[in-house]
């Protein structure tokens, strides 16, 4: 059986240090896979994964931050990563900066603001 190599990896990196590891990892020839936020205990994780399909390897750019913390956006950078960005504003309430491409909330069709991310201060909480 053949040694693939594979390799999967999680960076966790500060929110200043993004704009630059993505552009690092845009020079090495990898693509962004994908780019998603969670909200758990009172912070976001966001996650950008980018992969090397030729040498079967995955880094995951992980940046956790506070709810008022603002993001840049790598649009700039990785233009295709403008519905993720967009998803992760709308959804969750992650503030990002300078999208290439801001649907200003208006992505999907819902009427809630950010459901899965904190609760806004309008709300009763139980």
């Amino acid at each position: 059986m053949t040694n693939l190599g594979l390799k999967n990896e999680i960076r966790e990196i500060p929110v200043e240090n993004l704009l630059n590891e993505v552009l690092v990892l845009k020079k090495q020839g990898m693509r962004l896979s994908q780019a998603c936020a969670a909200y758990i205990n009172e912070k976001f994780e966001l996650s950008y994964s980018f992969s090397d399909d030729a040498a079967y390897e995955l880094i995951n750019l992980r940046v956790v931050i506070d709810p008022q913390t603002q993001v840049p956006s790598i649009t700039e950078l990785i233009p295709q990563a403008v519905f993720y960005e967009n998803e992760m504003k709308e959804i969750f309430g992650v503030k990002i900066e300078m999208i290439s491409l801001d649907y200003e909330n208006k992505l999907y069709r819902i009427k809630q603001t950010a459901p899965l991310g904190p609760k806004q201060e309008t709300e009763v909480k139980a």
